[in-house]
């Protein structure tokens, strides 16, 4: 329900949904979607915004939903971003057979940390500099795995369960990384 709440918060103008067909919750914020006139859109392949654009890599129908979730990929002022979702590491294997992906600047690592969310070789190629795991602090399912740290040892790695929140600007061609500890 968070994600119908936000509607309600939040000036909404587009919402962009994964490939595959919609689950249960999706279609309840479907019908919100359509009372508000707000446009919504599914397995996108580019968006424009301002002059720059958002490449969705994942644009392949899974069986299974997190396999479909978007996969961004975008360069701001000559800093290269990539956020995954929760793609797991049979995606991401996909998505370096079909691009040729630089080095990365800023990961968002998938699953928050999850054993499927770091593949040594998807991790070596991409060699991101910096990598955000959002995950709760004393979670459950131990999450970020510690074969994911291992994989991420040669990026400075920000963690929102001991970083607390993570923002990342680009000012004077320079980017600026603050945290707030929780």
């Amino acid at each position: 329900m968070y994600k119908i709440n936000l509607i309600n918060y939040f000036k909404v103008e587009k919402v962009i949904f994964n490939c595959g067909p919609y689950n249960d919750l999706e279609q309840e914020l479907i019908k919100v979607l359509e009372e508000k006139h707000i446009k919504y859109y599914s397995c996108v392949k580019e968006l424009s915004i301002d002059n720059n654009k958002l490449h969705f890599l994942q644009t392949k129908e899974y069986d299974n939903e997190n396999d479909n979730s978007n996969v961004i990929y975008t360069e701001l002022n000559g800093y290269i971003f990539m956020f995954i979702g929760d793609a797991s590491v049979i995606t991401k294997k996909e998505i370096m057979s079909k691009y040729n992906l630089p080095e990365i600047d800023v990961l968002k690592v998938g699953h928050h940390g999850s054993k499927t969310s770091g593949g040594k070789e998807f991790i070596y190629e991409i060699n991101p500099k910096y990598s955000i795991i959002s995950v709760g602090k004393n979670n459950r399912y131990g999450h970020p795995n510690k074969e994911v740290l291992n994989n991420l040892e040669k990026s400075k790695i920000y963690r929102t369960d001991e970083d607390g929140s993570i923002m990342f600007k680009i000012k004077n061609n320079k980017l600026q990384i603050e945290t707030c500890t929780p």
